[in-house]
């Protein structure tokens, strides 16, 4: 494995954690804000880094054609089973974001839940956007959710814990390097006794990066909002959420 999130037993042991039944509900109400924040009016959506689909399947839910694609397996999978058992249509693609482009496709992209900034190479974060921007028919906006520098500086800890009802303990080992744009951690499960460690590593973005970045990569009417609300990337913002639009 050359990157960190290639380990698959890193997404099943982590998946309790980072996808619980809240989060799904949390992706429902999202989807609204979503729309509005975008501007979107109808079209294909493209959901990159889908993982278990939380939004691809709210989004089905509203008859909407969208297109999941997810470079894990196991979180893919986790996705279908879901889409099944609700009876809902979405395309599911198994393939690296680095890769998946599909030309004046969609109408919508979006990379939610802090899933953009994986890469060990910088320039693999360009080159997303370029293939987003590729796969966007003219008009069409991308969306991009993730925690911005700033507020990251604002509530660093270095260390943090979590206890599932099940006992299963999680402790977190954060580090920020190379001048405040990489983050670095390492995540301990402790389950049944057990231990197993990962490192997990992800670039960092300032709200102004993260507009530079964009138009680097062809969007226009670039603007950053500090929530899905849209309410300003300020003091009190608790996301950064990034959206481009590709001309018409």
């Amino acid at each position: 494995m050359d990157e960190w999130f290639e380990d698959e037993e890193f997404w099943k042991e982590m998946y309790p954690f980072m996808f619980p039944e809240e989060s799904f509900r949390l992706a429902e109400d999202q989807i609204e804000k979503v729309f509005t924040l975008a501007g979107y009016q109808g079209g294909a959506v493209l959901d990159l880094c889908s993982g278990p689909g939380r939004h691809s399947l709210a989004l089905a839910k509203r008859g909407i054609q969208v297109t999941a694609v997810d470079r894990t397996e196991f979180l893919l999978n986790k996705a279908k089973e879901e889409a099944t058992r609700l009876d809902l249509k979405i395309e599911f693609v198994l393939n690296d974001m680095r890769q998946f482009v599909r030309s004046r496709g969609f109408a919508l992209v979006l990379s939610m839940y802090t899933s953009f900034g994986y890469f060990d190479d910088k320039d693999d974060d360009l080159r997303v956007l370029q293939n987003a921007y590729e796969s966007l028919e003219p008009g069409g906006a991308i969306l991009i959710d993730t925690l911005g520098k700033e507020l990251l500086a604002k509530k660093y800890q270095p260390t943090s814990f979590n206890r599932m009802t099940d006992g299963t303990l999680l402790f977190q080992c954060h580090e920020i390097s190379e001048d405040w744009t990489r983050a670095q951690s390492e995540w301990v499960l402790v389950k049944e006794g057990i231990a197993k460690s990962f490192k997990v590593r992800t670039r960092l973005y300032s709200g102004q990066e993260m507009k530079d970045l964009l138009q680097k990569a062809g969007f226009d009417e670039v603007k950053v909002f500090g929530d899905m609300d849209g309410n300003e990337y300020g003091i009190n913002a608790t996301r950064l959420i990034a959206i481009g639009r590709k001309p018409s």
